[in-house]
């Protein structure tokens, strides 16, 4: 996201109007979900500092003082979150929702007895930024596969999902990948999507961002 990035955080970059860390916490909030972990490394005092001006949300800071990748950060802010299911939402995305909030549909579908991860995903030919062979084929029941030796998949990890603290159990030493705790729990019949219904952006480039915004532009969305 260079040169957006040399001054801020990717979470506070602006998009319609707001960072998209306000964006995400606005879609927890009203999901109905109180108490928040925000971790934090690069330019992390803005980030901070931004958090600080939430009113309807209880948030925790769980600093880094070194990369630790998607898994380690999670990892380390387990003490944290408690023993139970809970939500880990990216930065780097910005979607809209469909009929019913994508949070929403995330909590009805968790089934304790059968995951130990939920993730939402997008097909890759209606996202927008949407770059690459894919990651997941999802089966008719919501089992998600890696695309293994397949030359493409049909959906990509949109960047919100729900796990379970034993999914970090005998997780690697950080830093690490959460693909590494997605494997094992697909090996053990545990890993499981639901398909977004709404539009969704992946943001990685500035132009991306310029993309999001023409998209809502055009249809009138904001």
């Amino acid at each position: 996201m260079r040169p957006l990035t040399d001054s801020k955080p990717k979470p506070l970059i602006d998009v319609a109007g707001r960072s998209l860390l306000d964006h995400t916490l606005d879609r927890v909030a009203a999901a109905g979900i109180t108490d928040v972990v925000v971790n934090h490394r690069w330019l992390g005092e803005q980030i901070a500092a931004v958090v600080a001006q939430r009113q309807d949300l209880r948030i925790t800071l769980s600093p880094e003082d070194q990369v630790l990748e998607t898994g380690g950060g999670v990892q380390a802010a387990l003490p944290l979150l408690g023993g139970e299911p809970f939500l880990i939402l990216n930065a780097d995305v910005f979607w809209l929702n469909g009929p019913t909030p994508a949070i929403d549909r995330l909590m009805a579908a968790w089934d304790d007895s059968q995951m130990d991860a939920l993730l939402l995903v997008q097909r890759m030919v209606t996202g927008y930024g949407c770059e690459g062979p894919g990651d997941y084929f999802l089966d008719p029941v919501g089992r998600l596969t890696w695309r293994g030796e397949a030359a493409v998949a049909p959906h990509i990890f949109a960047g919100v999902q729900i796990c379970h603290p034993r999914l970090f159990e005998e997780a690697p030493p950080a830093p690490f990948s959460m693909k590494a705790l997605w494997d094992r729990a697909q090996a053990n019949g545990r890993l499981f999507g639901i398909l977004h219904d709404g539009l969704w952006f992946h943001l990685s480039r500035p132009g991306d961002v310029e993309t999001t915004m023409q998209v809502l532009v055009d249809d009138r969305l904001i």
